[in-house]
């Protein structure tokens, strides 16, 4: 196994160590988690990095790398809902957006097709992570004693609750029209694809 799939690999394993830290009542736990959601953001870089500099590139890797971004990322949103930070409902359309687009891409490339993407889903993307990393910054410093107490005025209207429900409900609806977009980009493409499976079985 080559090291970027390692890293990948390493990626999955942190991502129910993330949670199980992040959802602790220990406020230690609560910034060990952010250190690693930091280390499994930067695998993800790294490999990348990796495997186009000196071409690792595999099946293997083309199938789990997407797919372990997606999971790293429903994983911490599933997270903020369960310390009801963000609202289920919307989280859900994310994660279904995000992993069926992800799902149906990787399929797509294993028969051959290559999907087109637009910067709109690349901002998408970006607008999610910064979103990530706002929120978790914000919560371990909550939860830090020393932070809350010289800062509680500040952190408290960053997570206040109408400004967090309104910028996820931006990003939800910029995430399903994103998915909504990239299904319409590559109709033509799908359509060829669904018959050709249609005909395998």
């Amino acid at each position: 196994m080559t090291l970027p799939n390692q890293l990948t690999v390493l990626r999955i394993i942190l991502t129910p160590v993330y949670l199980f830290f992040f959802l602790s009542d220990n406020p230690t736990n609560i910034q060990i988690s952010l250190g690693i959601y930091i280390i499994a953001a930067l695998t993800d870089w790294y490999d990348g990095w990796l495997a186009r500099k000196f071409n690792y590139i595999t099946e293997w890797g083309k199938f789990w790398d997407p797919l372990a971004d997606k999971i790293l990322t429903s994983v911490v949103f599933i997270g903020f809902v369960i310390v009801d930070l963000l609202p289920l409902w919307m989280i859900i359309l994310v994660i279904i957006r995000d992993l069926s687009v992800t799902l149906l891409r990787v399929y797509a490339d294993n028969r051959g097709y290559s999907f087109r993407t637009t910067y709109y889903a690349k901002w998408k993307t970006m607008l999610q992570m910064i979103f990530l990393y706002y929120l978790l910054i914000l919560y371990v410093s909550k939860s830090t004693i020393e932070i809350y107490s010289a800062y509680q005025n500040l952190i408290d209207v960053l997570l206040n609750q109408d400004l967090i429900y309104f910028v996820i409900l931006v990003i939800t609806i910029i995430t399903v029209h994103s998915g909504i977009s990239y299904l319409l980009l590559n109709k033509s493409l799908i359509k060829q694809l669904l018959n050709e499976t249609d005909k395998l079985v």
